[in-house]
C-alpha cells in the first residue's frame, strides 16, 4: 500500500512540474497576444500555481481521510496496533522464559 501512495505523490509532482511548465506556456501565449503585460505575467504564473497548489493540498486531504475511512473498513491493523501486539508477545514470552 506505501508504494501505491509513494507512486501517487509521484504522479502528483510530476503533474505539478508540468503544469507549471504549461502554465508558463500559456501566460507567454497571452503576453504575446497583448492581452497580459509582460510585467503581469510573473505574478500570474505564480498566482496560477499557487491556486493549483491550493487545490492539490485540497484534494490530497480528500485522499487521505478516503483511504483512512479504507483502512478502518478493511479492519488493517495500524502501526500502533502492531506496536501493540509486539509489547504483548514481549510481554508474554518474558513471563514464559521466568
Amino acid at each position: 500500500m506505501s508504494d501505491l501512495i509513494k507512486n501517487a505523490v509521484s504522479l502528483g509532482l510530476g503533474i505539478t512540474i508540468a503544469t507549471k511548465e504549461k502554465l508558463e506556456n500559456y501566460v507567454k501565449e497571452l503576453v504575446a497576444k497583448g492581452e497580459v503585460a509582460p510585467e503581469e505575467s510573473k505574478a500570474l504564473v505564480a498566482k496560477l500555481i499557487k491556486k493549483g497548489e491550493e487545490q492539490q493540498d485540497a484534494l490530497k486531504e480528500i485522499v487521505r481521510v478516503q483511504l483512512q475511512k479504507m483502512l478502518v473498513e478493511l479492519h488493517l491493523a495500524t502501526e500502533e496496533d502492531i506496536k501493540r501486539l509486539d509489547q504483548r508477545i514481549d510481554q508474554m514470552e518474558h513471563k514464559l522464559q521466568a
